[in-house]
């Protein structure tokens, strides 16, 4: 996938979850997927070093 299609993608992506949803639950939602992140790049860090 090259950068532009993937950028389009996350921005499509991002639309329909937040789609009739509340603020609290996009704040919800975002906080989860930031501890999602950071969970997954602690754990790359770990099996790969830093980058």
């Amino acid at each position: 996938m090259k950068n532009c299609e993937f950028v389009t993608f996350i921005s499509i992506l991002a639309c329909t979850i937040a789609k009739d949803r509340t603020q609290e639950e996009i704040n919800i939602l975002s906080v989860f997927f930031t501890q999602l992140r950071r969970h997954i790049s602690n754990f790359v860090d770990f099996r790969c070093g830093p980058m």
